[in-house]
């Protein structure tokens, strides 16, 4: 009886979702009661809000290349992306928005890694989400700069989010603590 050689990289677990980074499966941690909430409003009050043509997705994958397909927390697709009920992940000129909710375990991906990565492949706005003093979102909005390949800030919102761009959105950034 042959004894199993142990593989020399461990397996990942199969349970914990992962994005490829830099070459390199990176877990993601467990999220905490104002990640999860944060994400829920902004998935469901986007989705609620976007004309027809846009999609939002959570957690999905965007192939910027071949060894970075990074999951936004929530994304908006752009009007007319090709897109199938198989799809597992979507191009970078595909996205409209990529949104990423800091944790403290991803704060340096979150604030600087992933919105370059998001920058140097033409997704147009990017929205960093924070945990504000009171508990509530504060949402940093970013536009692509596109001569520069890097983004701009345009605002930072605490208790409401109202835009035109990439569309007419209007959040009430407080209903974070509603249950539904």
């Amino acid at each position: 009886m042959r004894t199993p050689v142990p593989p020399t990289e461990p397996h990942p677990d199969p349970l914990t979702r992962h994005e490829l980074l830099d070459g390199t499966r990176v877990p993601r941690p467990p999220q905490s009661l104002f990640h999860m909430r944060a994400t829920r409003l902004l998935e469901w009050l986007l989705l609620a809000q976007a004309p027809d043509a846009f999609d939002v997705l959570r957690q999905f994958a965007i192939a910027l290349d071949e060894r970075n397909h990074p999951e936004p927390d929530v994304l908006v697709t752009r009007p007319g992306a090709d897109m199938s009920a198989q799809q597992t992940h979507l191009a970078p000129q595909d996205v409209t928005l990529a949104v990423e909710i800091v944790s403290e375990d991803t704060a340096d991906r979150d604030r600087e890694t992933k919105p370059r990565m998001y920058a140097a492949h033409g997704i147009r706005h990017f929205w960093r989400v924070e945990e504000g003093s009171e508990g509530l979102p504060v949402v940093y909005v970013h536009e692509l700069d596109p001569a520069a390949r890097a983004y701009v800030p345009t605002g930072i919102h605490h208790n409401r989010l109202k835009l035109a761009e990439p569309f007419a959105i209007d959040i009430d950034l407080t209903a974070i603590d509603r249950r539904r």
